[in-house]
């Protein structure tokens, strides 16, 4: 799913381009993997010597607005110009002689704005049409941008509130923020219209917004919904091409969040993408095809019960291909998929398709998301897309094999649940939106089994929380019971942890196990490295001697280094399910010599609520860079690194073992690579 700069701006204002050709064999030979984003072009000296003093300008005056209490909220709006023109160019990232230039216009609109806050004004902030933006996200701290366009009629003091809908842009090796900034500040998109707003998140670059790009969304969400008055049931996700594959996989985790989708070609799950568009030979070991299922659309087609949702393809696009798969998913479950094709069409959209695509969408978003409807479906395999509309799922008995919910409101007394592979779950109605009658207790028959709900609340919300034992439902107080479970935020696997807020914590001692210190170097160095370049932050680091209780509250900690050199590994060491000696590795009954690396993740002992990782940052590498259907985890719960097989493009070394921990964290029997 490449696309040269020559469709650059075709990306961000449609994902509109030539007809989607594979990638080729080239990209499918790990021992030869170009590099993404690719090397950039000469900048001469005297740009280079502009752009620099231009950024050492615009970087003292950002200092000084960030010390004022009352300039410090707008400084994001101003930062992610800096931020755009430094990475071009401390990291050659100019793709193209036109981007000095962009970059050089870019550097002139943030010294505006940062000229424009330090006098009190913020002018940017009632601009209607296409402008840039900026927020501080929760995971590494860093500022990322997106694209708004606000409607020319918006009105800060008028009670309206407005449909949003997102526009999820196409794949771009080289959309660095100097180009992504450059095009949504010009285009709201393919479907931009007057009488609503349109987001493009930049989703961490060229992920397919997933892991950190899918939180961008929902961060670039909150952000929006604090500074406009935005509809909460009337947001509509879409995209196209690589927005495509995201609005596919938004829709089927978080279908209770929207009042409509509109996916756009793109892919829709892994393994038959990758042959029919890549045409890889695909040999994953055991644990990968179940890692698959975390963006794999067709494993959560029944949540599409939950929303309305309307497919577009060009009939001679390879990648209708994605809209093929989910037909029969859904077919499966008794919805019949509303498909516009474009006729005699590749991998563009056909105008009388946006137009048929806009009339069907329009109605339905006018109305509104149902935020208490009275059926629910919850189809999911992990507990990170644990909720549809009113229905959690808090506890499964088994990680990565289906699990669903069921529930209907039978009347204004009565519900009904029927559940597969779930042991806990929570029924959560929002103040003033219960439906049930207020002078009862609701009622709730579940797997057939009779649970008197508690009392609805004067505000009217309602809450229950249900938990199994020995085969019985039962009505409990809270999700949490004391005891150490996988539970959502806390299921794993590895790459989890980098969804969240998270530290990188470097070792200061002397290295116990000398064997593997040279590979726990080079594996953190790409670690901060390639967060960076794939996913555009700069991570926190701080040294192990640094660490206070407050990171230990507030972040997931990445462990670098072994249990002698790294003081916060020594002091959990003890408390983890694998141990780790300078005599070797031990996975319960097997041992691994000294040359070996367990890297896992696990409930921090010091802090239960929150992730310790052990020497690994996001699992996927170099060769997964070159398709976004490959840019899923790569490894699961835990695995044994033999360091002495060097690491290459795919794996951080030989993976002589690996596997999930159970729904308690134990360790369990599973099969061997």
């Amino acid at each position: 799913m490449n696309r040269s700069p020559l469709l650059l701006s075709a990306l961000l204002a449609g994902g509109i381009a030539a007809v989607a050709v594979a990638d080729g064999p080239a990209d499918n030979i790990p021992e030869k993997v170009r590099p993404v984003p690719p090397a950039g072009v000469p900048v001469p000296d005297a740009d280079r010597q502009a752009l620099t003093q231009g950024l050492a300008e615009l970087g003292k005056a950002i200092e000084s607005l960030r010390t004022n209490p009352k300039t410090a909220p707008h400084v994001p709006d101003v930062q992610i110009y800096h931020n755009a023109v430094r990475y071009a160019l401390e990291h050659n990232e100019f793709f193209a002689p036109a981007d000095i230039g962009k970059a050089k216009k870019l550097l002139a609109e943030g010294q505006e704005r940062a000229r424009n806050l330090a006098a009190g004004q913020t002018p940017w902030t009632t601009q209607t049409g296409p402008i840039a933006l900026g927020y501080v996200s929760r995971i590494d701290g860093s500022v990322q941008p997106y694209g708004l366009s606000v409607p020319r009629a918006y009105n800060p003091d008028s009670p309206h509130r407005w449909r949003l809908d997102t526009w999820f842009h196409g794949r771009g090796e080289v959309l660095s923020e100097v180009n992504f900034l450059t095009g949504v500040q010009n285009s709201g998109g393919p479907f931009a219209r007057p009488d609503l707003f349109v987001v493009q998140p930049y989703g961490r670059y060229c992920n397919a917004n997933k892991l950190a790009g899918e939180v961008d969304l929902f961060e670039a969400l909150a952000d929006i919904k604090r500074r406009y008055k935005i509809d909460d049931n009337r947001i509509v996700v879409r995209g196209f091409s690589m927005g495509g594959a995201a609005c596919w996989q938004f829709a089927a985790h978080y279908a209770g969040e929207w009042a409509a989708a509109a996916p756009g070609a793109g892919f829709s799950e892994t393994p038959e993408f990758l042959k029919v568009f890549q045409k890889e030979t695909l040999k994953p070991t055991w644990w990968e095809k179940k890692l698959w299922q975390m963006y794999d659309c067709p494993e959560y087609a029944a949540n599409f019960h939950n929303l309305p949702t309307v497919v577009y393809s060009g009939e001679k696009d390879t990648q209708k291909q994605a809209a093929d798969v989910m037909e029969k998913a859904l077919a499966k479950e008794n919805l019949r998929m509303v498909h516009i094709i474009g006729p005699n069409t590749g991998h563009s959209y056909h105008p009388a398709s946006k137009v048929e695509i806009d009339r069907l969408l329009d109605p339905i978003v006018e109305r509104g998301r149902n935020p208490v409807p009275k059926r629910v479906v919850l189809a999911t395999p992990t507990l990170a897309y644990n909720r549809q509309a009113w229905v959690v799922a808090d506890g499964l008995e088994h990680h990565w094999e289906p699990a669903r919910i069921d529930a209907e409101i039978v009347d204004d007394h009565n519900l009904r649940l029927t559940t597969k592979n779930i042991t806990a779950l929570s029924l959560e109605m929002p103040a003033g939106t219960c439906p049930l009658d207020s002078t009862r207790s609701p009622l709730l028959k579940v797997d057939g089994q009779k649970v008197s709900g508690a009392p609805i609340a004067t505000d009217r919300s309602w809450t229950v929380h249900l938990r199994r034992e020995g085969g019985k439902w039962k009505r409990v107080d809270a999700v949490d019971d004391g005891v150490l479970r996988k539970r959502h935020g806390l299921q794993g696997p590895i790459d989890d942890a980098f969804m969240q807020s998270f530290m990188i914590v470097r070792p200061t001692g002397t290295a116990q196990i000398s064997k593997v210190s040279g590979w726990v170097d080079a594996e953190l160095q790409h670690a901060i490295k390639e967060w960076r370049r794939q996913f555009r932050g700069e991570p926190r680091v701080k040294n192990d001697a640094d660490v206070t209780d407050a990171d230990i509250a507030a972040h997931n900690l990445a462990l670098w280094g072994d249990p002698g050199n790294n003081r916060i590994l020594a002091r959990i060491a003890d408390r983890l399910p694998i141990r780790w000696t300078a005599e070797g590795v031990e996975v319960g009954k097997q041992k691994y010599p000294a040359t070996h690396v367990p890297v896992l993740v696990f409930p921090n002992p010091l802090n239960p609520k929150r992730y310790v990782v052990l020497n690994s940052g996001f699992t996927y590498r170099e060769y997964d860079y070159l398709n976004n259907a490959r840019q899923v985890p790569k490894l699961p719960d835990w695995a044994i690194i033999d360091t002495t097989t060097p690491p290459n493009s795919r794996y951080p070394g030989k993976v002589v073992n690996a596997g999930f921990f159970g729904e308690r964290w134990e360790l369990t029997d599973q099969p061997k690579p």
